[in-house]
């Protein structure tokens, strides 16, 4: 768990005392155990936050019965006694996080009634997608499925497919991007590729160009934070409409234009292998119609 301090000279213990509901005993025993590390170290419970230190904190897990079960709605493309696959929508952050523990597609899940506490702040997550991208999910309803399924992931065997619309006119018909990244030294809230990172791939294949701009499909091979949004500003074709690694301008609030429109895996009872599929989004439709002179 991440959280970047909005806040100028004050103790940690304190800070995080105040944050997470915590005594400053029982956060000093985490910094002692190097549970909490300040911008990628570890750190004394005197230490005085500043503005922009990144805080990781290793292990703080929000009990399930804590966090609040909202009735917001959700397109669930498919469920069964084992598994919820769920389309997105863009703006939703997936799992409550230090200082937003309201809102997210795991408050939906709560009213859903999916209970799978394998990670207490996660029930049920097995993956993630970043706010401002949209498609598909699955979640686990129960503790042998969020087993089984994160094992698949881990192990390459689920197949995540997206598709993106990049500025520039890609050349090449396929490619591939084997960069690491890590969280950036300029800018703690942004990653990037680094040689200190964790190793990273990324395929892509081209699907239409356009005179400034081009459609593809891309394959994760790894799962990093933003990789395909790094990976893709890296080689110089970022993704339109991405405020945090695009060009500067947006066309709209709506988020990058990357949809995650494919999802392949065994199932955890059945080990069948199933395939879902969810259409790009409207305002992403729009943005393209844009390039394509429509």
């Amino acid at each position: 768990m991440e959280h970047t301090v909005n806040k100028n000279n004050i103790r940690i213990d304190n800070y995080l005392s105040e944050l997470l509901s915590k005594s400053r005993s029982k956060i000093k025993e985490m910094i002692d155990k190097e549970l909490i590390l300040v911008n990628d170290k570890t750190t004394k419970a005197s230490y005085s936050v500043k503005e922009g230190d990144n805080i990781f904190i290793k292990e703080v897990k929000i009990e399930i019965d804590v966090l609040k079960a909202e009735d917001i709605p959700l397109d669930i493309i498919y469920e069964d006694d084992d598994i919820i696959i769920v389309n997105k929508d863009n703006h939703m952050v997936v799992h409550p996080a230090v200082g937003n523990q309201t809102g997210t597609l795991v408050n939906a899940l709560l009213h859903h009634s999916v209970l799978s506490k394998e990670e207490s702040f996660r029930p049920g997550i097995v993956h993630r997608i970043d706010a401002q991208t949209t498609g598909l999910l699955v979640v686990a309803k129960n503790d042998a499925a969020h087993e089984f399924l994160a094992n698949e992931i881990a192990s390459k065997n689920a197949k995540r497919e997206y598709i993106a619309l990049v500025h520039g006119k890609i050349l090449n018909d396929t490619g591939t991007i084997d960069a690491p990244i890590g969280r950036s030294l300029k800018d703690r809230k942004k990653m990037t590729v680094i040689a200190t990172g964790k190793k990273a791939i990324t395929h892509f294949k081209v699907l239409e160009r356009f005179e400034e701009a081009t459609l593809i499909k891309v394959e994760l091979e790894t799962g990093r934070t933003h990789q395909i949004r790094v990976h893709m500003q890296y080689i110089g074709f970022p993704i339109v409409n991405d405020h945090v690694y695009g060009q500067k301008g947006k066309h709209n609030d709506f988020g990058q234009c990357l949809h995650a429109y494919r999802l392949t895996l065994i199932h955890p009872t059945t080990k069948k292998e199933m395939t879902f599929e969810a259409s790009i989004p409207e305002e992403m439709e729009n943005i393209i119609k844009i390039y394509k002179g429509e």
